[in-house]
């Protein structure tokens, strides 16, 4: 297996892609925090003293989006077309979903993950005064596209759209 952050003496490098067309890019992560039952219901009803959970949260998430290439060195720096965080309360805890979309020549799977974590990390903020057991838990991409084959959910419920459909059928 080739690694591409390596060059041919070994050192790291950043995967240079000035030959790569640009071409339309979706990636989507998740994520979950677990919680007591009695934190889901103050977030619920909006009585964490710190304010809106799911607005700060979703805030945070789309400036981290935006700001990856500063947090990981090796990631390109991309103009985001569209960045959404979404919500959605589960047994034990509450689920995050970032979508990520961009015209560029490399994908967004970092700006989605990034945008999770930090989503995550800010509910953990404004809630650790209240539960200090909360913890992170299946993090991970759960999918990655380019071109016109751009998948988009609905909030939560994970539907298609035609492959043939762009960005402007998006949003």
């Amino acid at each position: 297996m080739k690694l591409t952050h390596l060059d041919k003496k070994g050192e790291i490098r950043q995967v240079p892609v000035q030959a790569k067309p640009i071409v339309e890019r979706y990636a989507r992560a998740r994520g979950f925090i677990k919680m007591s039952p009695s934190v889901l219901e103050k977030i619920r009803n909006e009585k964490i003293p710190k304010g809106s959970v799911f607005a700060c949260a979703r805030i945070a998430g789309i400036q981290a989006a935006k700001k990856t290439a500063d947090l990981i060195p090796l990631c390109h720096s991309l103009n985001l077309d569209h960045v959404s965080i979404d919500f959605e309360f589960q047994e034990g805890g509450i689920e995050v979903q970032a979508q990520v979309i961009t015209s560029a020549k490399t994908g967004v799977e970092m700006e989605a993950l990034t945008a999770v974590n930090v989503a995550l990390l800010t509910i953990y903020d404004m809630c650790k005064a209240v539960d200090k057991n909360m913890f992170f838990e299946n993090i991970r991409l759960l999918e990655k596209t380019k071109s016109n084959k751009i998948p988009v959910s609905a909030g939560m419920t994970r539907s298609v759209i035609p492959a043939k459909a762009g960005i402007q059928d998006i949003l």
